[in-house]
């Protein structure tokens, strides 16, 4: 389009802003008014690409005060939404998430660029803290979805009172790069990643399962309970906890009935589903406690020396992951035990690797961005639809 033509298209739709005055200089800035009362009818400065420049010269030379660009400038100049914690758990529900997820998973494995760009986690190391930074981007081209999340999480001695992540997620605009919204991060890392392990178990699990057991009692633990007894018509939940006190408190919290284990190999005896959502370092969960035909939701342990699981449980298991490139570069239980990984989830969604219900399964779940990207953007949207009501 020639440049007429890109000025020509910009003056139709412009509606809310005039240009009062001629451009200063060349110096690619103009003074704008704004009509709507938007930044209270104040003229104002603001610094415009080359074509948009010249549009804007040209606009003025035809005595046209329509000033170009004005939806798109306007949302550059929209600050971002704050979605705090409560707010984002108010918007966000498992129901309207899972499908979400289980399309965006599917995606992610078939590696098209269109689809998903998503690299492997960045992370630098808060060596005073013992803990990391990680970054962690994803761009969804096509559905048009450009996001990133920066959580820090943290090796805890047992029975500190300091949280083990602390996440925060931005989702922008993928043409312009404006931030649109910030939102808790907690709240979408805590819901995207039990989904997940529920989509696992939905495509891994016996459809007779009867028997659930937790490890851990945290924020993760009460995010997977909450989707799993959802979801899943367990007769037993079972939970372990380094402390006594961890487990009457997870107890207390959850509207169901739980058994509070003593040990490991108590909670896990039996068991037909097994989700570990521990601090540890070093194995907790043993192949020798665990049931043939068992489905094992790692969650923890997200470092490459960092264990949940044993080498007997990771060798004699079909092992699928989120992503096979996060697998081999973060999880100590793939990376330390040599163990196989078999597929993604992703594979067994879209058809291209089997689901092994009958054989003893573990999902490796690391997290990935692309979750915090359709968690985001399902959020933004239900926001955006709450808020045009009102």
């Amino acid at each position: 389009m020639d440049l007429e033509g890109k000025a020509s298209r910009h003056m139709n739709a412009a509606a809310d802003l005039t240009v009062p005055d001629t451009p200063t200089g060349k110096s690619g800035k103009f003074r704008i008014q704004w009509k709507s009362g938007v930044t209270g009818n104040q003229p104002k400065t603001v610094s415009l690409d080359p074509i948009t420049f010249q549009c804007l010269e040209l606009c003025n030379t035809t005595r046209s005060h329509s000033l170009v660009g004005l939806a798109e400038t306007q949302v550059m100049t929209d600050p971002p939404v704050v979605i705090w914690e409560d707010e984002v758990r108010q918007l966000l529900h498992y129901r309207a998430l899972l499908p979400r997820l289980e399309e965006a998973l599917g995606k992610f494995s078939r590696r098209d660029s269109a689809e998903v760009i998503q690299p492997v986690r960045t992370t630098i190391t808060l060596q005073k803290h013992h803990g990391f930074l990680g970054l962690m981007p994803s761009y969804m081209e096509n559905d048009g979805i450009l996001c990133t999340k920066l959580v820090c999480f943290y090796n805890r001695e047992a029975g500190s009172t300091l949280p083990a992540t602390q996440a925060t997620v931005l989702l922008l605009d993928s043409e312009y790069g404006n931030v649109k919204a910030v939102m808790d991060g907690d709240a979408i890392t805590n819901m995207r990643t039990a989904a997940v392990s529920a989509i696992s178990a939905k495509l891994l699990m016996r459809p007779e399962a009867e028997v659930l057991a937790i490890l851990g009692t945290g924020n993760q633990a009460l995010s997977h309970y909450n989707v799993f007894t959802e979801l899943f018509s367990f007769k037993e939940v079972r939970v372990w906890s380094h402390t006594r006190e961890g487990a009457e408190r997870f107890r207390n919290s959850v509207s169901g009935p739980v058994t509070a284990c003593v040990s490991v190999e108590e909670a896990v005896r039996g068991a037909d589903a097994i989700v570990t959502v521990t601090r540890c370092t070093e194995p907790v969960l043993f192949g020798q406690w665990v049931k043939p035909g068992a489905h094992v939701a790692a969650v923890g342990a997200c470092r490459p020396n960092w264990r949940e699981l044993d080498d007997v449980l990771m060798k004699e298991a079909v092992v699928y992951v989120d992503s096979r490139e996060g697998a081999m570069a973060e999880s100590g239980d793939v990376i330390r035990s040599g163990a196989e990984v078999f597929a993604e989830l992703g594979d067994v969604i879209n058809g291209t690797k089997p689901a092994h219900r009958g054989k003893t399964t573990v999902f490796k779940s690391l997290g990935m961005a692309v979750e915090d990207a359709v968690s985001a953007k399902l959020v933004f949207d239900q926001w955006k639809s709450r808020n045009s009501h009102t």
